[in-house]
């Protein structure tokens, strides 16, 4: 995927955003740091979590910041790695789960005749 389809995030647009909307901007900022900080789980698996999530939902830079994220966490490469095959395996998942879905309608149909 080239850099060019879409826009680099910023500082003058992430200001224009905190400009247009600050006080949400601050209640994210806080859910952020707050989901993202030490609990039951650490840190860094937490960002290995959203290193895979940000696949699943294909976000570009969350993909970018989060693995770079889970790299200052002290990630291995092969772990980031790792975490992206968990989610390339729970999206194909999903498509085999809701294929009896399909199975079911095929049923229905051939039952009518």
């Amino acid at each position: 995927m080239p850099d060019t389809l879409f826009p680099t995030n910023t500082g003058a647009l992430g200001k224009r955003r905190k400009a247009l909307t600050p006080d949400a901007e601050k209640a994210f900022r806080a859910f952020s740091q707050a989901v993202f900080a030490d609990g039951a789980l650490d840190a860094k698996t937490k960002q290995l979590i959203a290193v895979a999530v940000a696949h699943v939902t294909q976000c570009p830079y969350c993909i970018k910041g989060h693995t770079k994220a889970a790299l200052r966490h002290e990630a291995t490469e092969a772990e980031i790695m790792e975490a992206i095959w968990v989610a390339a395996e729970m999206r194909a998942g999903g498509a085999y789960a809701h294929s009896v879905l399909a199975l079911d309608e095929m049923d229905k149909t051939a039952a009518k005749g």
